[in-house]
């Protein structure tokens, strides 16, 4: 399967360096991010140096509610699925009708994407796998936005103390693109946020990928960690395990 890498990770490291470095490293695509668009014809120009593209794209709700420019930038940048990527502390709603609330607000967004023949989705942290009434956050707003796919941070379910086999099962018709992430074991990586490098985790990953393959419709799988201390040895040895799990 085609990697891709969410270009996030690598924030805190010279774009220009990261890019040659992954694409050395078989990783086809990236994933964007806010900081990165402030020339988008550079940042072009920088992709196709490298043989790398950009089809999925994180852009803050904010913009998001600003769809011609960030259609212009979607049209500049190859890209094809628009990704809501996360919701600041005051924009979180606090019951299960703000969920709702929510999902209706993501589904009025998305129409001039959609319109445009680009896809829009929803990454997940944590928090939207708080229960309310006894359902995720994140399920309740999923049912007032039935046209909103879904890039499913699995990690960040498992954080959410939730099983995300069974979730992905659920919503699996909806998932477009997965992030590929682990978690340190218990005490680990306090440096690192407690992330670790795809494989070098406690997920079960080999058998994750096999449930996205199967029971999904991801596209585009991309290889995150939310604070690398060594970007090298991150990118490396996550691509290295992915292509071991032989999924």
């Amino acid at each position: 399967m085609d990697i891709g890498f969410q270009l996030y990770s690598a924030r805190n490291y010279p774009l220009a360096d990261v890019l040659e470095k992954i694409a050395a490293l078989g990783y086809t695509h990236v994933e964007g991010y806010g900081g990165l668009y402030a020339d988008p014809d550079g940042l072009k120009a920088q992709l196709e140096a490298n043989g790398l593209t950009m089809p999925t794209a994180h852009v803050g709700l904010d913009q998001l509610e600003k769809p011609a420019e960030t259609l212009t930038l979607a049209k500049t940048l190859g890209i094809e699925v628009i990704v809501c990527p996360w919701l600041a502390p005051d924009q979180r709603p606090l019951d299960a009708s703000g969920w709702q609330r929510l999902g209706e607000r993501l589904q009025n967004i998305a129409t001039p994407y959609q319109d445009a023949g680009l896809g829009f989705a929803y990454h997940n942290h944590d928090f939207e796998f708080a229960t309310y009434d006894g359902r995720h956050a994140m399920d309740l707003m999923l049912e007032t936005a039935p046209a909103v796919s879904i890039e499913a941070d699995i990690a960040w379910i498992a954080r959410g103390k939730a099983d995300p086999a069974p979730w992905l099962e659920q919503f699996g018709s909806r998932v477009v693109a997965v992030h590929v992430k682990d978690i340190a074991s218990p005490g680990q990586n306090a440096n690192e946020d407690g992330w670790a490098d795809v494989g070098h985790g406690i997920l079960p990953w080999k058998d994750l990928l096999s449930t996205v393959k199967a029971k999904t419709a991801a596209r585009y799988f991309v290889v995150e960690h939310d604070n690398p201390s060594d970007i090298d040895r991150f990118a490396s040895r996550s691509i290295a395990a992915i292509r071991s799990f032989g999924v």
